[in-house]
């Protein structure tokens, strides 16, 4: 399993909270592991939420007619990265 990074971390604390996941541990994510179907089994209205949440933690605009949001949201990794690369200046 590999490691999560701590941006990973605490996107991983934001999905679990936001979901309310009860009984998934955000540091038991593998963060390339997919997020939808076999992974923690996610869907569309899942991907609303998370989308929101993100805009306002983060700052960073998902659009549900996004072509590239299947890669976006395939795992922890490629979503935090969207992120970091979308993010910002602080």
């Amino acid at each position: 399993m590999a490691e999560q990074s701590a941006n990973e971390h605490e996107l991983a604390q934001l999905i679990v909270e936001t979901l309310d996941l009860q009984d998934v541990d955000p540091a038991d994510i593998e963060p390339e592991a997919p997020l939808f179907r076999e992974g923690l089994g996610l869907d569309s209205i899942d991907a609303l939420e998370l989308s929101l949440a993100i805009s306002q933690q983060y700052g960073v605009q998902l659009r549900a007619d996004d072509k590239n949001n299947k890669a976006i949201f395939s795992s922890l990794q490629s979503l935090n990265a969207h992120i970091e690369q979308n993010r910002p200046a602080a």
